[in-house]
């Protein structure tokens, strides 16, 4: 198993960046594909990036192409998310994901990923 643990969530303004880390334990997180969904208050959980096992391929929710940048130090067990040009509608809670299928899944569904963190709060204000 791979325990997962998200930081870098704050306040920012609107047009600000922040980068969130995903750090694991356990088993090395280069096992897995890991993901990024969100969620905002009242709203479904939904997909933000993906990104394979060696990086390979890398996937963007429309909503957030060209402004976020998934990547990964499997040296360091970390996955990272530069977000940048932020929005206020990119606040949520941001949880990362590990897939063991290495991204075979529907990499957009959140039952394709086993293991969850807690989350790390992102508000972007206007």
């Amino acid at each position: 198993q791979v325990q997962l643990v998200e930081s870098g969530g704050g306040l920012v303004q609107a047009g600000g960046s922040l980068r969130l880390s995903c750090a694991s334990s356990g088993r090395a997180l280069s096992r897995y594909a890991v993901g990024w969904f969100r969620q905002a208050p009242g709203k479904d959980r939904e997909f933000v990036a993906a990104i394979s096992r060696g990086a390979f391929n890398i996937y963007y929710a429309d909503s957030v192409k060209g402004r976020f940048t998934i990547s990964r130090d499997n040296g360091m067990n970390t996955v990272f998310l530069q977000m940048s040009s932020l929005k206020p509608e990119d606040t949520g809670v941001y949880y990362c994901a590990a897939d063991p299928d290495n991204l075979t899944r529907s990499r957009y569904r959140g039952s394709s990923y086993d293991y969850w963190g807690q989350g790390t709060q992102v508000t972007v204000s206007s």
